[in-house]
């Protein structure tokens, strides 16, 4: 504590903002010729002096002469080449150069030059004077599977410098790894119990070759207290581990449950209203995915600049075709069969056919993929091994605004209540003026948009192709008739429920295996509830 009272207000390299403007831009361009010396002693001159200089512009530069990708023109020019070097930057501005037609200069780079540069380029961040700068820096380092013996010094003297305590305590665990590599008992028991103290899953391994014994018998870690501690640490990693995986269960759990709820929620709207089995809904939501998957070609051909955004127009197109494919099908098919169920199974499951024929022979047979935006790529790590996906995460997310915008339609408008009107006494609401045609067509259309917008989401997750609707209609129709016929509530915590189960039980018996133990359990549930967790109510439902 005596020690961390001493520490200075700022580093040496780290004093102030004006410190680095008043470098010169002529001796910092100075330094970053050296780096295309053919000269090694040269180039490890100038990555100590930028080392010293601590200016975080020249990062760049530095990470492009780890990589091979420094270069220095004719005419002095330092510039960061991409890998087939057709396209180049200024390594301290980034402003684009036109390198067609020139010799560049390449430096004579190896293992010592990168681990020099790596020291400097770390040694810069972590003792920025920009806190996000060091903390993503800090970060990194304590994710690192191997002990970062390197740059012990660099690390060590950013941890007595460093005041944050989140940024402290990813660089504490940096030094951990280090000493427990190292022949320091005492110091090798504090790391075992900083991993202990962070939940450090990713030393296990290590921490078990400690109790591992040889051919005689013998422990591999001749110290007992090591092994003591080796073992009490272990066996709170394996209690986190267990904790962690559960929780990242039910998180997958939630997220397939959220793209089965869209999938779902369609279909409880049109066997709702209309009792209508269709066997064309899973199909809805392929044409949903298979949309965003064509915003996607386009964007890449014609607007390559934003393909950042191609998903957030994806979302209406894929309603609007999944819509108008739905309202269609109601109109030529549907409308005529009404009260013939079994007709209407066998004629939706045609138009399934068609038009996954249909798909099949314009995009191929095979599945493609859908590229996530770069937002949405990554994930976070809460704590042990619990790790959220950003991906799933924004699905969950968009299913909850999904959700809140039907009941919003189904509670609040015109075409709410007459749906719900009709879904409750069909003959009633026509005695009362409701046109129950239209009602079908919207409701139909509706609901097959909705679908799309799962397909959107599944997008995210999975490859899309012709045939993906047919493996989600059955656990569609299970979501509708857990959760009840026609209700909303039900159809939401139907589909999270069946989701998690789902990925428990994946967990537990693997993959194959889900889908059966699934279906008996929603058999069982059935027989002791078959109106469902939430039943219609009017009456309609008596029927």
């Amino acid at each position: 504590m005596a020690a961390e009272k001493q520490i200075p207000e700022k580093p040496e390299n780290q004093k102030s903002d004006k410190q680095v403007e008043n470098k010169s831009p002529e001796a910092i361009t100075s330094l970053l010729k050296k780096l295309t010396s053919e000269s090694r002693a040269e180039i490890r001159e100038a990555i100590h002096a930028l080392q010293k200089l601590g200016d975080p512009k020249t990062i760049p530069a530095l990470k492009a002469l780890g990589l091979r990708r420094l270069r220095a023109t004719p005419a002095g020019q330092v510039v960061i080449v991409n890998e087939d070097e057709t396209k180049a930057k200024d390594s301290l501005t980034g402003k684009k150069i036109k390198i067609d037609g020139l010799e560049l200069i390449e430096p004579t780079v190896n293992n010592s030059i990168r681990r020099v540069a790596n020291t400097a380029i770390f040694s810069i961040q972590l003792l920025s004077r920009d806190s996000a700068i060091r903390y993503r820096a800090a970060r990194q380092l304590s994710r690192e599977q191997e002990s970062q013996t390197d740059l012990e010094g660099v690390i060590r003297r950013a941890y007595l410098l460093e005041k944050k305590s989140n940024i402290r305590k990813f660089l504490s665990l940096a030094i951990a790894k280090i000493d427990f590599e190292g022949n320091d008992e005492k110091k090798k028991i504090a790391a075992i119990k900083e991993f202990e103290k962070q939940n450090e899953l990713s030393v296990k391994e290590k921490l078990k070759a400690l109790l591992a014994k040889n051919d005689k018998g013998e422990y591999q870690e001749k110290s007992g207290e090591t092994r003591a501690a080796a073992k009490a640490a272990l066996e709170t990693l394996s209690n986190t581990e267990f904790i962690s995986n559960q929780i990242n269960t039910l998180f997958f759990g939630l997220s397939y449950g959220s793209v089965l709820l869209l999938a779902a929620m369609g279909l409880a709207i049109t066997f709702g209203v209309m009792g209508v089995i269709n066997m064309a809904h899973g199909e809805m939501v392929m044409l949903g995915a298979m949309t965003t998957y064509s915003i996607q070609l386009i964007f890449q051909s014609y607007f390559p600049g934003a393909m950042e955004y191609f998903l957030l127009l994806a979302i209406p197109c894929a309603f609007l075709v999944s819509s108008l494919v739905g309202i269609g099908i109601e109109k030529t098919v549907v409308r005529h069969l009404y009260g013939r169920p079994l007709d209407t199974l066998l004629a939706t499951w045609g138009i399934s056919l068609i038009i996954i024929e249909i798909i099949r022979k314009t995009f191929g047979a095979q599945n493609v993929p859908v590229k996530v935006p770069d937002f949405l790529v990554g994930s976070t790590q809460i704590f042990g091994g619990v790790v959220i996906q950003y991906n799933r995460l924004a699905i969950i997310v968009f299913s909850i605004a999904v959700i809140g915008i039907v009941w919003t339609i189904l509670r609040k408008t015109s075409l709410g209540l007459q749906v719900r009107a009709v879904t409750q006494n069909r003959s009633m609401a026509a005695s009362m003026g409701i046109s129950t045609k239209k009602v079908d067509m919207w409701a139909f259309g509706f609901g097959s948009g909705i679908a799309g917008l799962g397909g959107v989401a599944l997008s995210q997750v999975v490859n899309v192709g012709p045939a993906m609707g047919q493996s989600i209609i059955i656990v569609c129709f299970l979501v509708v008739v857990l959760g009840g016929v026609g209700n909303l509530a039900g159809t939401v915590i139907g589909a999270l429920l069946i989701g998690i189960v789902a990925k428990f039980i994946e967990s537990f018996f693997g993959a194959n295996l889900t889908d059966f133990v699934l279906l008996l359990f929603v058999i069982v549930f059935i027989q002791m509830r078959p109106q469902g967790m939430f039943p219609q109510k009017g009456r309609a439902a008596e029927n």
